[in-house]
């Protein structure tokens, strides 16, 4: 099969297309025949090796698993020995193991039907950013109707899902971005839009019940000014914390104190489970969220998709298609 592969850490141009083995499903597997691969940050990061402290985890000199993608939405070819809940010809999305590729294998807990106004594109849009976002407003964050909710990089892959799952919750959303995207943002149902390159979002903030910070780096202290006295910050990710630790560190020291402090501090780490992808699949066939594709590409032009998500421009998610 064709499949872009990457043998170690670096830049766009460390990506090629080539021709290897196609999987084979194992137990608890299922074999897609990909339609359509998402590309969100954490691909970044796995293609670059930083923060180096990941590299413990998926390889110290190059990626131990040489395809890289995670979204995807596709159509089940071959089913692995035991695996229950799909059969061949089903339209699933969800997290899967190499998707820049013509084939991929998924593990079937992983996977839902694809949403059926959905197209393939937009459904490989939506599973690790959307997944992420709503652990964190709703598992973390425990986000309730009539809240005031802030969500920092809200015209990004996690952004753009969370101010609608918020919005889609009953909370007022305030989402924070550069100026070029601020009518992405309140099209997306944010009642309100900040434009960081002009706006402080702590800078006589009303106190907001809910932050859901993605994007930069701001102090604890900035999140906790911008914060109603007992309100709660979910920190996700932090593209600025360093080449070592990323913004784990800041996390970290969020934990600590937290309970020291009457607000609440905390961290949210992706739970990629199918039950969850259910949920979104409805919200998305009544309406409630819509995936946002920015631009897709042709599988070989892989390293140039990759070249616009390091430009910060994307709106949204940029979408590859074998």
């Amino acid at each position: 099969m064709r499949a872009i592969v990457q043998d170690r850490y670096g830049s766009a141009d460390m990506l090629r297309l080539a021709r290897i083995d196609r999987p084979e499903p194992t137990a608890g597997q299922v074999l897609l025949r990909v339609q359509a691969a998402g590309l969100d940050r954490g691909t970044w990061h796995l293609m670059t090796g930083r923060p180096y402290l990941m590299r413990l985890v998926c390889g110290l000199r190059g990626p131990k698993r040489r395809v890289p993608g995670r979204d995807v939405a596709g159509t089940v070819i071959a089913v692995g020995p035991g695996t229950t809940g799909f059969a061949v010809g089903d339209e699933v999305y969800g997290i899967g193991q190499g998707s820049f590729a013509e084939y991929a294998v998924a593990r079937a807990d992983k996977l839902a039907r694809k949403p059926a106004n959905a197209t393939f594109a937009q459904a490989a849009a939506v599973p690790v950013s959307a997944l992420i976002a709503l652990r964190a407003l709703r598992d973390v964050g425990r986000v309730r109707a009539g809240q005031r909710v802030l969500i920092t990089g809200a015209s990004g892959g996690v952004g753009s899902y969370a101010v609608q799952l918020a919005t889609a919750f009953g909370a007022e959303v305030t989402g924070v971005a550069s100026t070029a995207k601020l009518e992405l943002v309140r099209s997306l149902g944010a009642v309100h839009a900040l434009d960081y390159t002009r706006q402080d979002f702590a800078d006589g903030a009303p106190g907001y019940d809910l932050i859901l910070d993605i994007a930069g780096n701001p102090t604890l202290s900035r999140l906790r000014r911008a914060l109603a006295p007992h309100g709660t910050a979910v920190i996700v990710g932090g593209e600025e914390g360093g080449d070592f630790s990323g913004g784990m560190n800041r996390q970290f020291r969020a934990l600590a104190l937290s309970p020291l402090v009457k607000q609440r501090l905390a961290m949210a780490i992706a739970d990629e489970r199918g039950s969850d992808l259910v949920t979104l699949a409805e919200l998305i066939e009544a309406g409630s969220v819509t995936p946002s594709v920015d631009r897709t590409y042709p599988l070989e032009d892989a390293p140039t998709a990759m070249r616009h998500l390091e430009s910060g421009a994307v709106r949204g998610k940029t979408v590859i298609t074998p």
